[in-house]
């Protein structure tokens, strides 16, 4: 009797337990679970079929294939739905002019007005909705740096053309209109209040242009790792920015030829500790991806997945320094199927 007495406490006790779990336990348990399905995705994209309206001409290596491929690829591997689609919006003059002379402005406006096919300041076609499409690409990455500034996301990927970081000052060249990463960084120093920012651009030619725009802001440092000896024919060791942000460039040419090793121990043994001074608040990326294999523009030896494990050296400075905020921007990169894996293994990258 006594026995059966002990079974009946112990259910009764076993339930009594259960009921508390319930009341107290469970509810913290399922708030935490919608806390963790309400979180903002990792990494936006920024995407506009719009990108495509800039015409560059039968033959150009730079035309709205890229894109295409870009989307395929993503597409394929189930990664597109994963990520955050940012929309682009115009950049207004007021932005463009941080990094711009008003003369090149008004240049770029009579191009569009007189209907010309090639800016008149170098080798960058121009089309119809070229003016359009540009004030998009750099409205894009705003948009996009706003987005991680807010934490709807974390970082974010800008798929956009025409490209910036030959676009000096006062000259449109190599492609470029306007300098969108010279712009953003303008744009998060005045509209967010960052005082350090890295802009980092492993295109296979120096951003020329990005440096001319930043040269002398000390609250920028830049690192520009590049093939030396080929278009622009800038970005020598010896340029390290100038006035209050003297030492703030490091520039690292490399020879033809030069591939992972040479990319791995620049970012290990040089960007790295400099970063563990300046301590940068954000992190923008002139993701050119034409240093690949089989890139015909250049003469660098990288594969698609090298640029997931550059991307991943970056991840760790932003992480330890800046809250994991990072943007970056297409720039170069023309073998479409190179081009679009390697696109592909950095923004994996920036998912982790």
């Amino acid at each position: 009797m006594i026995t059966a007495i002990r079974r009946i406490s112990t259910l009764l006790l076993q339930v009594a337990l259960q009921v508390l779990f319930v009341m107290f336990v469970s509810p913290t348990t399922q708030a935490e679970e919608v806390s963790a399905e309400s979180k903002p995705a990792g990494t936006g994209l920024v995407w506009d079929q719009r990108f495509a309206d800039h015409d560059t001409g039968p033959g150009h290596p730079e035309n709205a294939s890229r894109l295409n491929a870009i989307e395929d690829e993503l597409e394929e591997a189930g990664i597109k739905e994963k990520l955050t689609l940012i929309a682009p919006r115009s950049v207004k003059d007021t932005w463009i002019l941080k990094a711009h002379t008003r003369e090149y402005l008004e240049t770029v406006k009579r191009a569009h007005e007189e209907g010309l096919r090639l800016l008149p300041t170098g080798d960058t076609p121009f089309s119809p909705r070229s003016l359009e499409t540009a004030r998009l690409a750099a409205g894009g990455l705003l948009e996009a740096c706003d987005q991680v500034m807010a934490g709807n996301v974390n970082n974010a990927f800008v798929a956009a053309r025409p490209p910036g970081h030959h676009a000096t000052r006062g000259k449109g060249m190599g492609f470029c209109v306007f300098g969108n990463v010279g712009i953003a960084a303008k744009y998060l120093q005045e509209k967010h209040g960052l005082k350090r920012i890295l802009v980092v651009d492993w295109d296979v030619h120096h951003g020329n242009g990005t440096y001319d725009i930043l040269k002398e802001d000390p609250k920028v440092f830049q690192f520009q790792i590049h093939q030396g000896g080929i278009y622009p024919g800038t970005g020598a060791v010896e340029d390290v920015g100038e006035g209050e942000a003297e030492g703030n460039t490091l520039n690292v040419p490399l020879p033809a030829g030069a591939g992972r090793k040479e990319f791995l121990q620049a970012f290990d043994e040089k960007l790295i500790p400099a970063m563990t001074e300046f301590k940068p608040e954000f992190i923008l990326i002139s993701a050119g991806f034409d240093a690949h294999k089989q890139d015909l523009l250049g003469g660098l030896n990288l594969s698609s997945q090298d640029y997931g494990d550059l991307t991943r050296r970056l991840k760790i400075i932003a992480e330890e320094h800046g809250e994991g905020r990072i943007v970056s921007v297409l720039e170069g990169g023309y073998h479409l199927k190179a081009l679009s894996e390697s696109v592909r293994f950095h923004i994996e990258a920036l998912m982790e």
